[in-house]
């Protein structure tokens, strides 16, 4: 079962087998100790699941908005 990650301004939408939920940026900048804009999905990735699968590059978050 896959991950899926919808970025916003101020969170990321995530569904992670079946359950759906949101990571606030506070807490996503807390983590990664990195600015909203600057963390990629990988990273973002690597909070929700402890051995994700990775699919292609990371993508910063500043460029997916």
């Amino acid at each position: 079962m896959s991950t899926s990650l919808t970025f916003t301004d101020d969170d990321v939408e995530v569904v992670y087998r079946g359950t759906e939920f949101t990571l606030e940026k506070d807490l996503i900048e807390e983590a990664t100790g990195k600015p909203y804009r600057d963390v990629t999905d990988h990273e973002v990735l690597r909070i929700v699941d402890e051995d994700p699968d990775f699919d292609g590059e990371p993508v910063r978050i500043g460029d997916v908005l």
